[in-house]
């Protein structure tokens, strides 16, 4: 049987012990692109460059072509079946170019903390873990790739890591005297470091209703590793009212529901029950739920844990987890006897940030347009008392006999009566003194009967 056959067989029996797991992800193999410099592996006949101050175990997987390389001070090159390297000249090949040395990233930059590392063996669709509990917890059996070189950093060593067992190079360390050699030697040396304490201890989890995850101590030390590319500062949350369920680092909208159980919970049996009867129905696609038992708040004597279940929406669509937070709380009404619940109470986040901002453009608009209506109402009274503007009704806008208007000579007909009147155009010479028309002129159309005439 493979390494990787006895992983998955490990695997399938800590199923069955109702025990979870955790598998460590990167590894610092030489093929692998994301541990050089620029993201990419040193080209055929190029030059290669270990930081000479770092300890370093690469797994070489390939035969590799190389005009030189620069060795770490303490190290190992771990080379597989068929690996090595050969020298070659400087400009052979056209693909290196005259460019800089490929440089090996630092490998020291892998921590115990950082939830990026790792992997959950239990992982479903539908199913995920707060961030405090992605990296292994006291009850978790640790498994290292057994075909991948590693290195990790046990971090600033203020909280000693403690789990159930942890699988490496081909052995399983379930005693601390086991894994206190095994880290002393130059092998454990090269693949652990930093002033962190790591231990085991078989102490299965027996209780049905699950156990506290214990990473309480180090959530420091795990938010800061997750938000280390974001600058330490959590994202602005989606929505008002964002929660902030135990084990969480930063808030996210959503709903949680919590728990206080009996004897007679299961919470594996109640995890696949949520599964099973509500997030494969249409209304809650979309939406991720992790359950988990919590230490219980001091101020609440009845219990000293609880069961907290997390639905977050990963979907465009919002309201689907508080639709199901409350189809959560009916079920237990219903059947919480059989489910051995004793009592379930919810939390849900507010509306949408952007209908928040809809609803503050709306009102924003409101106010002017009211503001607007109360200048216009009060304004003409206000100038009109500072002597800004004035105005007087018609009938008293001008006294009687009093002329309206301008002054127009064409139409003064006083002005015009006093004016003599012009003389009449004459087209013929006038007639003489004992004439009795003073004056006329000729209309060619009678012109005919006035001469018979």
């Amino acid at each position: 049987m493979g390494a990787l056959g006895r992983v998955l067989l490990w695997l399938q029996l800590c199923a069955l012990t109702h025990a979870a797991s955790k598998l460590w992800v990167p590894n610092t193999d030489f093929e692998v692109a994301a541990n050089w410099s620029q993201n990419r592996t040193p080209c055929a006949g190029g030059a290669v460059q270990f930081p000479a101050d770092k300890m370093v175990s690469v797994l070489v997987r390939e035969g590799h072509a190389v005009s030189d390389m620069l060795l770490p001070l303490d190290g190992e090159l771990v080379l597989a079946s068929g690996a090595g390297f050969g020298v070659s000249d400087v400009g052979s090949h056209p693909d290196c170019g005259a460019g800089d040395p490929a440089v090996y990233g630092d490998s020291d930059r892998f921590s115990w903390h950082d939830p990026h590392l790792w992997r959950s063996g239990d992982e479903a669709p539908g199913l995920f873990s707060v961030d405090a509990e992605r990296v292994p917890c006291r009850h978790d059996d640790v498994f290292f790739p057994p075909s991948a070189s590693f290195r990790v950093g046990l971090g600033p060593g203020a909280s000693p890591v403690r789990v159930r067992s942890i699988s490496a190079l081909g052995r399983t360390f379930t005693r601390d005297e086991d894994l206190a050699a095994f880290l002393a030697s130059r092998a454990g040396r090269l693949r652990f470091h930093g002033p962190g304490a790591l231990s085991v201890g078989p102490e299965d989890c027996a209780d049905p209703s699950g156990c506290v995850c214990g990473n309480a101590e180090a959530q420091p030390w795990i938010c800061a590793h997750l938000l280390q590319s974001l600058g330490g500062r959590c994202p602005q949350a989606a929505c008002h009212g964002a929660l902030r369920p135990q084990g969480q680092c930063c808030d996210l909208c959503g709903a949680v529901v919590l728990l206080t159980h009996g004897p007679a919970f299961d919470l594996e049996r109640y995890r696949a029950r949520i599964l099973d009867t509500f997030l494969g129905l249409p209304q809650y696609q979309g939406l991720q739920v992790a359950v988990s038992k919590v230490p219980r708040s001091p101020l609440l004597r009845e219990a000293n844990t609880e069961i907290q279940v997390v639905l977050v929406e990963t979907g465009p669509e919002t309201g689907g987890a508080g639709r199901l937070a409350r189809a959560l709380l009916a079920d237990v009404a219903e059947h919480g006897e059989a489910l051995g619940v004793l009592e379930a109470t919810m939390r849900e986040s507010g509306a949408p940030v952007w209908d928040g901002s809809a609803a503050g453009l709306a009102g924003g608009v409101a106010a002017a347009l009211l503001l607007a209506l109360l200048v216009l109402l009060l304004a003409p009274p206000l100038l009109r008392r500072a002597g800004r503007l004035r105005w007087r009704r018609r009938q008293e806008a001008a006294p009687a006999g009093a002329p309206l208007g301008f002054h127009n000579p064409v139409f003064d007909v006083k002005a015009s009566e006093e004016l003599p009147l012009p003389r009449p155009l004459s087209l013929v010479p006038k007639a003489t003194a004992d004439s009795t028309s003073h004056s006329y002129f000729v209309n060619p159309l009678f012109a005919g009967a006035e001469a018979e005439a």
